[in-house]
C-alpha cells in the first residue's frame, strides 16, 4: 500500500491510501484540503494507517535513498507541457460560476470573458491566451464569428444575470440608481450609422466614437447599459436606458442620482412628468441673482457638514451644504489658478483668445495699446462660494441622505475608470456593428466579475485590490504526471505564496450558490 495525493476539481488536494496488489484501488481517503500545513498532517495520518494496518508491507518512499533517485529522474523528464497556469480559471473562473454566468452554454463565451479579466488586449491576442494558458486551439475566424451572435444571442440573458446578481448583493434594494455617459473611440477614422465623431470625454475629437449609457445600483454594482451614436446628446439617452430596465426586471420607480451636465431642464420636467425622483448636482453660482444672495446669506452661518434646504418650486427642492475641507480645496485652486493669471498679466502674455470669445466677441480686434486687468472685487465674491455644494432633487428624502446619496456618484466614475484602464475597453478596434457589441458585453461580463472580486476582497480585508489579484492568478500553476505503471493522469496545484493561498481561501470559502 502506498499514499497518492489526487488534486479535485475545486482545487483542494485529497490523500489516499491506494493498494496495488490487484489493480490500483482506493483503500480509504484520508481527508482533503487547500492548506499545505494540513496536507502534512494527512500524509502523517495516512503513514500512521499503513503502519497499523500492515506493518511488514513496504509503502512508497519508505526507502529515502530510493525515494531521491525516483525524484530526480522525475524532474529531468519534466515538461513544459506538464505544467499549466490554472489561476485565470482557478479564480476568475469560480466567480464566474458563482454569479451564474455558467447559464451560458458556451466555453468560447467563459474563456473570452476570463481573457478580458486577466490579460485584457486584443482578440487576436485573446486566441493566444487560450492556447498558452488553456490549452484551447481556438481559430479567430471561429472566434469573430461567434462574436457576430453574441450580443443577439445572449446580452438579455447576460444583463439579467448580472442584475439578479446585483439585487442579490444590495438585498433587494434597487431604490437608488445611478447613472452616467462615456465615450469610447475607435483606432478608425471612417464613420458609419453608430460610429460618429462627437464631443468626447476621451479628449480624441477627430476620432469615431459611440456613447456608452451605464445604469449601476449603490457601490457601482452593475444593473445594465446601452450604447448610442458617438454624436448623440448625453441628456437623451437616460429615459430610453432608465425604462428598458425597468420595464425587463419589474423594479418601482428610482431615485436617479446623475451629474448636473447630463441632464436639461427639460430632462428634469421629463423625468417628474414620468413620476422619477431624481438627484442631481446643482450648479448654485447660476442660479438667479435673488436666489443666490438667499444662498450666501444663509451659508454664512453654515458650519462644517451643515446644510440647509430652499425650496426652488413645486416639488423641487436646492440643498446647500458646507464643506471646511471643500472650503479649503476652492480657495487653493483659485489662488493657484490667480497667480499663474497675474504672471501673464504682469508679461503681457494676454492676447486676443484669452479673453472671452463667445457669441459676437469673435468679431473684436486687438488695436493699438489695450491694459488688461485683474478684477480683485471678482475675486472676494468669488470666495463666497468656497466650500459651498448645491444639489436638486424632487424627492422626498432627508436633505442629507440626499446629500450622502449623491456622493456615491462617484462609484460610477470609478466603473468607468476599471473598465477603461482595469479592462482596457477602449480603443475599440473593431469596425463591424455586432462585434462593437459583442466587446462592450464582454467588458459589461467582466466588470461584474471584477466587482464581486472586489467585494470579497474588502470584506475579507485582503490587503489588495482586483488587479492586484489578476496578476497573483498569472502565476498560479498546475503540474500534470502519472505514476509509475499508472495509466491514469493526475494533476496538483503548485504551492502558492501567501497572497496566493489568502485570495484563494477568499474566492472558495466565501462562495455562495447563485440564484
Amino acid at each position: 500500500m502506498f499514499l497518492r495525493k489526487k488534486i479535485n476539481k475545486s482545487g483542494s488536494v485529497s490523500v489516499q491510501i491506494v493498494d496495488k496488489q490487484n489493480g490500483y484501488k482506493v483503500v480509504k481517503t484520508v481527508g482533503s484540503t487547500i492548506d499545505a500545513d494540513q496536507l502534512k498532517k494527512l500524509v502523517q495520518q495516512g503513514e500512521t494507517i499503513i503502519n497499523t494496518a500492515a506493518p511488514n508491507q513496504l509503502k512508497l518512499l519508505s526507502d529515502l535513498s530510493s525515494w531521491e533517485i525516483s525524484i530526480k529522474n522525475f524532474l529531468e523528464n519534466l515538461h513544459n507541457s506538464q505544467i499549466h497556469t490554472v489561476g485565470p480559471e482557478l479564480i476568475f473562473g469560480k466567480l464566474f460560476d458563482q454569479i451564474g454566468f455558467n447559464a451560458i452554454q458556451s466555453d468560447l463565451f467563459r474563456h473570452i470573458v476570463i481573457a478580458r479579466l486577466v490579460f485584457p488586449t486584443s482578440k487576436l491576442k485573446t486566441v493566444d491566451y487560450m492556447y498558452r494558458y488553456q490549452g484551447v486551439h481556438q481559430d479567430i475566424n471561429a472566434l469573430y464569428r461567434f462574436l457576430d451572435k453574441l450580443n443577439d444571442q445572449y446580452k438579455e440573458q447576460i444583463e439579467k444575470i448580472a442584475y439578479e446578481y446585483t439585487r442579490r448583493t444590495l438585498n433587494n434594494n434597487i431604490s437608488i440608481v445611478f447613472y452616467d455617459m462615456t465615450t469610447l473611440y475607435f483606432e478608425a477614422e471612417d464613420e458609419d450609422d453608430l460610429r460618429k465623431i462627437g464631443f468626447s470625454k476621451d479628449g480624441k475629437f477627430q476620432k469615431p466614437q459611440i456613447m456608452l449609457g451605464l445604469l449601476v445600483g449603490k457601490n457601482g454594482y452593475p444593473i445594465g447599459y446601452d450604447i448610442f451614436e458617438g454624436n448623440k446628446f448625453e441628456g437623451h439617452t437616460l429615459m430610453p436606458v432608465l425604462k428598458s430596465i425597468q420595464k425587463k426586471y419589474g423594479f418601482k420607480s428610482p431615485v436617479v442620482v446623475a451629474d448636473a451636465g447630463l441632464l436639461s431642464k427639460d430632462n428634469l420636467k421629463n423625468l417628474s412628468k414620468q413620476k422619477y425622483k431624481f438627484i442631481i448636482g446643482a450648479r448654485i453660482k447660476n442660479e438667479a441673482d435673488k436666489l443666490k444672495l438667499k444662498i450666501l446669506a444663509r451659508a454664512k452661518k453654515l458650519k462644517d457638514g451643515i446644510g440647509f434646504s430652499i425650496i426652488k418650486s413645486k416639488n423641487m427642492r436646492l440643498i446647500v451644504t458646507f464643506s471646511e475641507k471643500r472650503r479649503k480645496k476652492d480657495e487653493y485652486n483659485r489662488l493657484k489658478g490667480i497667480k499663474k493669471l497675474r504672471l501673464r498679466v504682469k508679461y503681457g502674455k494676454l492676447t486676443k483668445a484669452s479673453i472671452n470669445n463667445r457669441g459676437y466677441n469673435k468679431f473684436l480686434i486687438l488695436k493699438n495699446e489695450i491694459k488688461v486687468e485683474i478684477d480683485e472685487n471678482k475675486i472676494k465674491k468669488d470666495a463666497a462660494w468656497d466650500g459651498l455644494k448645491g444639489y436638486l432633487t424632487n424627492s422626498r428624502l432627508p436633505a442629507m441622505t440626499v446629500v450622502e446619496n449623491y456622493r456615491h456618484l462617484w462609484q460610477i466614475e470609478k466603473a468607468f475608470r476599471i473598465s477603461k484602464t482595469d479592462l482596457r475597453i477602449r480603443p475599440v478596434y473593431h469596425y463591424k456593428q455586432k462585434r462593437i457589441r459583442a466587446h462592450i458585453c464582454i467588458s459589461f461580463v467582466a466588470y461584474t466579475i471584477y466587482k464581486e472580486l472586489e467585494r470579497l476582497l474588502y470584506k475579507n480585508k485582503a490587503g489588495f485590490s482586483p488587479r492586484r489579484a489578476a496578476e497573483l492568478t498569472h502565476n498560479m500553476y498546475a503540474l500534470e504526471y502519472s505514476l509509475e505503471d499508472s495509466l491514469n493522469h493526475e494533476s496538483i496545484i503548485l504551492k502558492m505564496d501567501d497572497q496566493q493561498k489568502l485570495l484563494y481561501r477568499i474566492v472558495y470559502q466565501n462562495s455562495r450558490v447563485s440564484q
